[in-house]
């Protein structure tokens, strides 16, 4: 039976994180902590969930020696055990308490890194995509938002091991926990057009203010000044230093309160999100920000109770692969939409072309190579981007052309007006 979907309240819609940010400033921080790395590489939480996969009929097989990371960000304020968060973290948050939030992945996002050494691909996934849901305990497949495969797949096996006899304890949540992160892969794996997982990394709210605390201040650019209540957002226009609770605003704002005109999506915030993973890793490689030996090791020992890696990921060798990331060799992409509407239970959703995703995925990772260059002198010609989706309507006359005392200041090839196109790594981007 299709399981019903449930509203959700203003607070909890706007709520995310920035998972792939917290993986790669964690992997690169691990280069500097020596004896520490290795203590975060056996104690951080695994799953198995990746390898029980990988034995079913259905499992993709791996076809390259490239590697695949699905990053996830869920929208639950407890930690990894299902315990609340310190009171002091719920206020930096400004995202409400326990009560608030559920097991959404909020943020997906794909990895891609070349074994090659080529450009690396970010490619994300908008949490609201309506598609078909597989992995479900007990369930065959239904129509939900991409993000709610994982919340029901945890209250799927929850219910059916209590019914069962098991004790509410934390065995029982912990494989609930495992079974929504295979509903969560297994879905996304079918709807990108069977793409193999290599490695997994889920990441809390918590894992991120953490990470944000010890980056901090972090230099983001914005191209117009906007406020927001929900997020607690608070941004002037142009280049600007943060602390980390304005990094939680910065990745959740989806709205400007002050002026009705000017509109958000997520796609709006995915782009947000793409843009501080691009501006941190910028920080990273420039600023040294992770020389401070005695502040990560206390820090990492932190973040570490907040994400779940899969059994087979080695800690050590994605911090080697991140610190190439660091030097901008990476782009991030959103996958398209054909719009937005309602599903039958009266959710607003994402629709989607599953072919014209599944073709934007193949060419992100397996992308044609450069034609050789003439051997005349040419004009240089802009990468063409990538498949953009469209916005729900026309942007007003006020988003058409910041004054002029408002402009960024920054390279007009780093400043980014939507979320169509490729955003490129290596560089701070100046975005909505």
């Amino acid at each position: 039976m299709r399981p019903k979907s449930r509203r959700k309240s203003v607070i909890l819609i706007s709520a995310t994180a920035v998972a792939a940010t917290v993986a790669l400033a964690v992997a690169v921080a691990l280069t500097y902590v020596g004896a520490t790395a290795v203590a975060v590489n056996n104690n951080v939480h695994r799953s198995d969930v990746l390898k029980d996969l990988k034995t079913l009929p259905a499992a993709v097989p791996k076809l390259s020696q490239d590697t695949n990371i699905l990053v996830m960000g869920l929208d639950t304020r407890v930690d990894e055990k299902g315990k609340p968060l310190p009171p002091e973290m719920y206020d930096a948050l400004h995202a409400g308490d326990e009560n608030i939030g559920g097991y959404n992945s909020n943020v997906l996002m794909l990895i891609h890194i070349p074994a090659d050494g080529s450009k690396a691909a970010g490619i994300s996934i908008p949490r609201d995509d309506y598609v078909q849901v597989d992995g479900i305990p007990g369930s065959g497949p239904f129509k939900a938002k991409i993000k709610e495969a994982y919340g029901y797949g945890f209250a799927a096996e929850k219910t059916s091991l209590i019914n069962a006899g098991k004790p509410d304890d934390d065995t029982t949540y912990q494989a609930a926990r495992d079974a929504g992160r295979e509903a969560e892969i297994a879905t996304v794996t079918k709807f990108l057009g069977s793409v193999h997982i290599d490695h997994f990394l889920e990441v809390t709210m918590a894992a991120f203010y953490q990470t944000a605390q010890a980056i901090a201040p972090i230099t983001v650019c914005i191209n117009r000044a906007t406020q927001d209540t929900f997020s607690g957002a608070d941004f002037k226009a142009g280049m600007q230093q943060i602390d980390a609770k304005q990094a939680m605003a910065f990745v959740r704002q989806r709205r400007d309160t002050t002026d009705p005109t000017y509109l958000f999506s997520d796609l709006d915030r995915e782009r947000r999100q793409q843009a501080f993973i691009a501006s941190v890793s910028h920080q990273l490689k420039d600023a040294g920000t992770f020389t401070d030996i005695g502040k990560m090791q206390g820090v990492l020992d932190a973040v570490s109770k907040n994400i779940v890696v899969d059994s087979e990921l080695n800690l050590i060798q994605l911090a080697q692969q991140a610190t190439s990331l660091t030097g901008g060799n990476i782009s991030f992409s959103t996958l398209p939409i054909t719009g937005f509407g309602w599903s039958p239970d009266g959710a607003s959703i994402n629709t989607v072309d599953i072919n014209q995703v599944q073709a934007t995925v193949k060419e992100l990772l397996t992308p044609v190579p450069p034609a050789p260059a003439p051997t005349t002198t040419a004009t240089p010609t802009t990468a063409a981007a990538s498949p953009a989706a469209p916005a729900p309507e026309a942007p007003p006359a006020s988003e058409a052309a910041a004054p002029a005392s408002a402009t960024p200041s920054a390279p007009a090839s780093n400043v980014y007006a939507d979320s169509t196109g490729a955003l490129q790594g290596g560089a701070i981007a100046c975005v909505k």
